[in-house]
């Protein structure tokens, strides 16, 4: 088959979306499928061609959630897009968040494909789904399936708009997180380590909150230290853990994936204290299928994937002294650590790659023949 994952952000920009779309490209070509990524360019205009890669537009950063997304609003290529979409012809063209301008409303409108959507995103409300919701409902009509990566996620837009929606979860390279992996040097020697891995600075991702809870850790465990991956300007949380009294905090910057994975080999917990809008537990994942017992916020994109007291302990969110008590429990017990690592590991495998790209192929099954395509089922089963 011929498929277009399409989606509304910047795709050499880390992103849990641009991440999920990497994986279903390489696993589609895996699988022998001819599959083509469209997105926004990064700093420049125009289109760009590259080796299954089609850049639309310049990507801007605007506020949205708590987060940052890099969209592009250049509509003045909708030609470009629809000479774009009616040279390749696309068996299947896949939207990741449908409803993001602009790039995905172009690309679906020209679109004569069979047309499936995954909905990524998980939030109390969105004002800006009542407010278009008629020109949503116009667009999303021209849709054949629909995904939604979790049943928070699910919820939250049929919210607005009704329809069925299969729920597949985000996937885990898990050999990538595997026994193999060699941690570093320092693994080991006493000292205790708690990992946040994120883009500390945005707010909804509660670091703040985990700091705080530093504080009450270093009372039990005065050698514990904070190893924080990601993205983010520390200078913002220096007065803050001196008001504490909170030492011992290291800032290791964005990390490739190889890197992060020796992170979480190497650290007694993880620490997932998100507030809200997480509409799936991704790192959660990531520390399950690395065997590091975990600490995360009780909120519907995480419960979704923990079972507490199974992979890892969950707490309120913005509650330090509860989060200080899970990981004061995880570091002073090592042997349920252990035990909530390895339960961590076999929870990972259904969240491996090639099944959810299976899974996702099955739509695309179901969605042609909605749409009257046997010759997709003939394909598909040849595959």
């Amino acid at each position: 088959m011929k498929i277009a994952l399409v989606s509304p952000y910047n795709f050499h920009h880390p992103g849990g979306v641009s991440e999920h779309i990497g994986h279903l490209q390489t696993e589609f070509r895996r699988l022998g499928h001819e599959v083509v990524v469209i997105a926004p360019r990064a700093t420049q205009g125009g289109i760009e061609v590259g080796d299954g890669f089609y850049g639309v537009g310049r990507a801007v950063t605007i506020p949205a959630g708590g987060a940052r997304a890099r969209l592009t609003f250049d509509v003045t290529l909708y030609a470009d897009v629809k000479a774009l979409m009616r040279r390749e012809r696309f068996d299947v063209v896949h939207l990741h968040e449908p409803l993001m301008p602009v790039l995905p409303y172009m690309v679906l409108l020209n679109s004569t494909s069979v047309n499936v959507a995954t909905f990524h995103a998980f939030r109390n409300v969105n004002h800006w789904y009542t407010v278009f919701k008629p020109y949503m409902s116009f667009v999303l009509g021209r849709l054949d399936g629909r995904i939604a990566v979790s049943e928070p996620a699910r919820e939250f837009v049929r919210q607005y708009f009704e329809g069925p929606y299969d729920v597949i979860p985000n996937g885990i390279d898990v050999d990538n997180y595997g026994p193999g992996v060699v941690p570093f040097p320092w693994a080991g020697d006493g000292t205790p380590r708690v990992l946040f891995v994120g883009r500390f600075d945005e707010a909804r991702k509660g670091f703040s909150y985990l700091l705080r809870a530093m504080a009450l850790v270093q009372q039990q465990f005065p050698a514990a230290r904070l190893v924080v991956v990601g993205t983010g300007r520390p200078d913002r949380y220096i007065d803050l853990a001196a008001r504490r009294g909170v030492t011992n905090v290291e800032y290791v910057g964005f990390v490739d994936a190889a890197t992060k994975a020796r992170y979480f080999a190497s650290c007694e917990v993880a620490c997932v204290p998100s507030i809200r809008n997480e509409s799936f537990g991704f790192v959660l994942l990531e520390a399950m299928a690395a065997g590091a017992p975990v600490v995360a916020t009780d909120i519907p994109g995480y419960a979704s994937v923990l079972t507490p007291g199974r992979e890892g302990l969950m707490v309120p969110p913005q509650d330090p002294a509860a989060l200080a008590l899970a990981l004061v429990r995880l570091l002073a017990d090592r042997g349920l650590r252990e035990r909530l690592g390895a339960s961590g590991r076999v929870t990972a495998q259904r969240y491996a790659w090639p099944v959810v790209a299976e899974q996702v192929l099955g739509v695309y099954e179901r969605a042609a023949s909605a749409a009257g395509g046997a010759r997709w089922r003939r394909d598909l089963a040849a595959t």
